[in-house]
């Protein structure tokens, strides 16, 4: 595997604490969650922190904030409706492909997204890869994206699980080691033959301070969030995330019916 290891991130950690909050019905669907301030301190965390990781909720689709209301418990998550299947670095890329920089290679367990998105079991192993997708402007993108575990590729596309697996690009000289293609464009590669479908969503979202530091851009940055899963056979092989702020290369989008 990538290195990094098998811990989870401390966002994904808090984003699973309160997830298993609004499961066992310490928060239950319909009802308003407590202030920030009051969260915070339940949990043990910083303001910051907790931020980061009810938006990651509510884009996944277990909260909903209302204006004057606050954030709400969902009983279900939103249908999808949206998909344009092609590596971003090349769909938003206008003369030539945007690069993609490595920020995270490893393996981590499922959350609600990939559990729901991937149909993983608890306690599996999904690689996960994070990378910034950068143009002539600086960076534009940021992509998280999951494989399903090994043992199901390995069944139903063999070819994506060895190209997952073949090591990074060896660096050139003294260049600075080049980052892998996004995981996106290794499926794709490795599909020859292979037919593919996915469903992706569209939603209107904000940065946050993690996502903003890495783009380089405030917290409060409006930013387009789409949510994609590709499957063979029925069967989910890939979930993404892109992130794409205020500024990023326009994205062209087929609506499906």
């Amino acid at each position: 595997m990538a290195a990094g290891g098998q811990g989870r991130r401390p966002v994904v950690a808090l984003y699973e604490r309160i997830a298993d909050a609004l499961r066992d019905g310490t928060y239950p669907p319909g009802s308003t969650l407590p202030s920030e301030p009051r969260l915070a301190g339940a949990f043990g965390v910083s303001r910051p922190a907790l931020r980061e990781a009810l938006l990651l909720l509510q884009e996944d689709g277990l909260l909903t904030v209302r204006r004057g209301v606050g954030r709400t418990v969902n009983a279900h998550p939103p249908r999808r409706g949206f998909e344009r299947l092609r590596p971003l670095e090349d769909l938003l890329g206008t003369t030539a492909p945007l690069r993609v920089r490595d920020v995270l290679r490893t393996v981590e367990e499922p959350t609600d997204f990939t559990t729901q998105q991937l149909l993983a079991p608890a306690g599996a192993e999904l690689r996960f890869w994070e990378s910034v997708l950068v143009g002539e402007a600086g960076p534009a993108v940021l992509s998280q994206e999951w494989a399903a575990a090994e043992k199901v590729l390995d069944r139903v596309h063999p070819a994506f699980a060895t190209a997952l697996r073949a090591p990074a690009p060896a660096p050139a000289g003294r260049e600075e080691r080049p980052g892998h293609p996004s995981m996106l464009a290794v499926l794709t590669g490795a599909s020859r033959g292979v037919p593919l479908a996915a469903h992706s969503s569209v939603t209107a979202t904000l940065l946050g301070r993690r996502r903003g530091e890495q783009l380089g851009r405030p917290a409060d940055t409006p930013a387009v969030l789409v949510t994609q899963v590709v499957r063979v056979d029925g069967t989910p092989v890939l979930a993404a995330k892109h992130m794409l702020p205020t500024g990023a290369p326009a994205l062209p989008v087929v609506q499906s019916g």
